[in-house]
């Protein structure tokens, strides 16, 4: 706050505006996120579906293919490693129901694979499967693997510094926000540490 009061007034008012908007934003699509997970919507019908891993540049996402034809981004859940392949799961627009688990759906689907490169689960889950699926849904690994996406902080600090001004606070502010807003854009998009 020291850094703040430093700065001009009118200034001032332009950096805590800028970041309230941020925060804001933030928040409404978290609880967006959190109150679509949290809607059980009835299971629909039956399907095979399968896991697959996807690495993309700094991304790593399960998805689950549907009838190869459909694939559904998905949140992590240690269930996922577990998964044989392909299974028969029930199927809707914001879950996948497989043998008590829920998965919940974490973004838009694609009639086509996803880009980059695709690792399919095996047929059958090996038998340290669910230790594996534990160990790679701590929050340390998962923080590990989102914060991959934190380098463009410096950036933004950059960018910042140059339309507002505001000389170090401001860049340290500003690569500290968007280094922040970056690795919660990955963990929103459903990540996956596995």
């Amino acid at each position: 706050m020291a850094c703040i009061a430093a700065l001009p007034a009118d200034n001032a008012l332009d950096q805590v505006s800028a970041l309230a908007i941020v925060v804001v934003g933030v928040a409404g699509w978290t609880l967006r996120v959190w109150y679509r997970s949290a809607r059980r919507v009835p299971l629909g019908t039956a399907a095979s579906v399968r896991r697959v891993r996807q690495q993309h540049r700094l991304t790593s996402r399960s998805w689950l293919e549907i009838d190869g034809k459909t694939w559904l981004p998905v949140f992590f859940d240690p269930a996922l490693v577990t998964l044989p392949s392909p299974v028969t799961a029930e199927v809707s627009t914001t879950t996948i129901g497989w043998n008590g688990h829920v998965f919940m759906v974490s973004g838009r689907a694609l009639s086509a694979e996803p880009p980059g490169r695709l690792i399919d689960n095996p047929l059958a889950p090996d038998a340290d499967a669910a230790e594996r699926g534990a160990v790679a849904a701590r929050p340390l690994r998962r923080l590990l693997l989102d914060a991959q996406s934190a380098v463009v902080g410096p950036f933004v600090g950059l960018f910042w510094v140059y339309l507002v001004g505001g000389g170090i606070p401001a860049f340290v502010g500003a690569t500290c926000v968007g280094a922040a807003v970056a690795i919660w854009a990955s963990a929103i998009r459903g990540s996956d540490p596995s």
